[in-house]
């Protein structure tokens, strides 16, 4: 039937979860419904698509590791100096390596073969490329979740709920 974005009770996202997992938080009093789309699960039991926690969840902080396969899923599996989407796509190190750059977050792109060669060893403003999106941190692992069923264009009422999207 669906899933449904889980919020602490500060109104951040906590997870997804399946809407049997909502509906029994919601029963159990454990959790309030905020958002619906109109389906029932049962007569005058709307099937929700978000709920908050009426306790505030205490959650660890967990670190996105950087891989070759979220920082593809971050620029969204295209090149971030032409919009090139394709298998061939490579990594580009914004800062050359040659020149100090390090591997991180706010360093590497996601660019294609035909962009990383005529960039070489320079900075994009001294190649005249402009990114297109400035290279950043996810803000959780959970965003990387959220994004894909906005982008799918499923679960459009989660978007008012989640920061940089």
């Amino acid at each position: 039937m669906g899933k449904v974005l889980v919020l602490n009770a500060s109104y951040e996202p906590l997870n997804i979860t399946s809407w049997r997992r909502a509906a029994v938080l919601l029963i159990k009093g454990k959790a309030e419904q905020v958002e619906h789309n109109g389906k029932l699960v049962y007569t005058e039991f709307p099937l929700p698509t978000v709920i908050r926690l009426r306790y505030y969840v205490r959650v660890p902080y967990k670190e996105i590791p950087l891989t070759r396969r979220n920082i593809l899923h971050r620029d969204n599996h295209s090149c971030q100096y032409c919009s090139y989407t394709g298998d061939d796509l490579t990594l580009d190190h914004v800062i050359p390596r040659s020149r100090g750059g390090g591997d991180s977050w706010e360093n590497i792109v996601t660019a294609c073969v035909r962009c990383n060669v005529n960039k070489g060893s320079r900075t994009p403003k001294e190649a005249n490329m402009i990114l297109r999106h400035p290279p950043r941190k996810p803000y959780s692992s959970l965003h990387f979740e959220v994004a894909k069923h906005l982008k799918s264009g499923t679960h459009q009422e989660w978007r008012k709920y989640v920061i940089g999207l």
